[in-house]
């Protein structure tokens, strides 16, 4: 494990990415209803926001990287004129919940769900006209790594859009923040998901991970292009878009 490094659990023989898969695994069944109530419902409209920024191109395959149980891919088969999207995940219970989903919307043949590490994908080079990840580049153990196979897998002028938490910059409004992402956030998520420690870490990573021009620096480093960043809702998240 990385010095300083951001972990769910205080489990010295157990790395980032299996803490990070066995905590997912651990709150999958209450993860949908957890983020409406926990953000008020706000994290769909931050969605449409961030599908609506890929444009109205048509696009033949789209990856979503840490897909968790698939509302990025539901939510883009709705707004965007998209042939297959494959969802990817490091968690086997949050597919598993994703593609109960997608059976229920009837979107077998248009959306595909699979566990994998996005770090190490299973993808050919240029096979993605875009790839998307919202609340889920946080938890990579090598940024910079995940970033890398993203621009590998996608082809020529394919499309980065990322959804990410930020830490707001406004008084008294990241000051309110913190407080609720501090105490609220995690005494909501212990009587919920039975597991405290997860919305714990959800803190404390986002207060630990990049944001704004540094992450934007970060995503320029893999190679990406015309890195353009949009803070939503005072800053609470932020939607990161490149190109290769």
């Amino acid at each position: 494990m990385k010095h300083n490094e951001v972990v769910p659990y205080e489990d010295v023989n157990a790395d980032k990415k299996s803490q990070v898969t066995s905590m997912f695994d651990k709150i999958a069944p209450y993860y949908d209803v957890l983020n409406r109530v926990l953000t008020v419902g706000i994290d769909q409209r931050w969605r449409k926001k961030a599908i609506a920024s890929l444009g109205e191109q048509h696009y033949e395959r789209i990856l979503d990287i840490a897909t968790g149980t698939a509302d990025l891919p539901v939510a883009m088969k709705k707004q965007l004129n998209v042939d297959q999207i494959v969802g990817l995940d490091i968690s086997p219970k949050m597919i598993e919940l994703g593609k109960k989903k997608i059976t229920e919307k009837k979107l077998d043949e248009s959306v595909s769900l699979e566990v994998g590490d996005s770090e190490q994908m299973r993808f050919e080079d240029n096979y993605f006209q875009a790839a998307t990840a919202s609340f889920g580049v946080r938890n990579f153990s090598d940024l910079q790594q995940g970033l890398n196979e993203i621009y590998r897998v996608l082809d020529k002028q394919g499309k980065l859009m990322i959804l990410e938490f930020s830490k707001p910059t406004i008084f008294p409004f990241k000051q309110l923040f913190n407080m609720y992402f501090k105490y609220i956030l995690p005494t909501v998520g212990k009587l919920t998901s039975k597991d405290p420690k997860a919305y714990k870490y959800l803190y404390e990573s986002v207060q630990a991970f990049p944001d704004y021009e540094d992450m934007a620096n970060i995503i320029r480093k893999s190679g990406f292009t015309n890195v353009k960043y949009t803070p939503l809702t005072l800053g609470i998240c932020t939607i990161y878009t490149g190109e290769k």
